[in-house]
């Protein structure tokens, strides 16, 4: 057995690898009884792979129950984890912007975010909801319930990315494992605010309008005559 070791002097891990593979594939004629093997770090990632997807999945199945008992409904609920892929998108376009590749710590960092972003939708459909209960109308709820809680959601979003500043900024020893996780949730929790406050209310005066139009369409039961 050969040993070689290496650590990468830049780019992502991914890439080394697969660079690498290419190189022992193409470049090298193999006798019929060697093979290789690609470990370390390689290893380690392809191994918790199957059990970072499986943390991210329960985690929104969790979020997701959580609403439905909470609103007494299943389509309120996915109006809101509609957040989820707004700020997965945002943390996506953040990390490359910033050159910060895909990790185990970013990883965590989106299973964190994922159960941060709703907070934002979830009060302002929450007031939407109560509004309506009130007797208000459905455009004029979604407006008041904008314009009431911009407020708490400006200062959640802020509260949050102004405490996570000091590890994205990699202060301390071992920083450099710590800051792509402030960075995910801080670039995620970020666009997902400001895309939250257009699109979550667009999607519910939609998705409530399509709802009253269905229940308004179904017939009124008979009334039971008084004995």
């Amino acid at each position: 057995m050969a040993l070689i070791r290496a650590n990468l002097a830049a780019g992502s891990l991914g890439g080394a690898v697969r660079r690498i593979d290419e190189a022992l594939r193409t470049g090298m004629a193999w006798p019929a009884d060697v093979r290789y093997r690609i470990a370390g770090q390689n290893e380690e990632w392809e191994r918790s792979q199957g059990s970072l997807y499986l943390a991210l999945g329960l985690s929104l199945f969790l979020v997701y129950v959580i609403m439905a008992a909470q609103f007494e409904s299943l389509v309120q609920p996915l109006i809101i984890m509609l957040t989820v892929p707004l700020a997965f998108s945002g943390s996506i376009l953040g990390l490359w912007v910033l050159g910060v590749n895909v990790s185990i710590v970013v990883f965590l960092g989106l299973i964190l975010l994922a159960g941060i972003v709703v907070n934002n939708a979830i009060v302002l459909v929450d007031y939407a909801n109560t509004l309506k209960r009130r007797g208000v109308d459905r455009r004029e709820a979604i407006v008041t319930a904008g314009r009431v809680r911009l407020r708490p959601i400006l200062l959640t979003t802020a509260t949050t990315v102004l405490g996570l500043l000091p590890m994205a900024l990699g202060l301390g020893d071992g920083a450099e494992i710590r800051t792509p996780m402030a960075l995910t949730v801080i670039c995620g929790l970020t666009v997902s605010t400001g895309l939250t406050l257009v699109v979550i209310p667009l999607v519910y005066h939609v998705v409530d309008g399509l709802r009253d139009r269905v229940l308004g369409g179904v017939p009124a039961p008979a009334a039971v005559p008084q004995t």
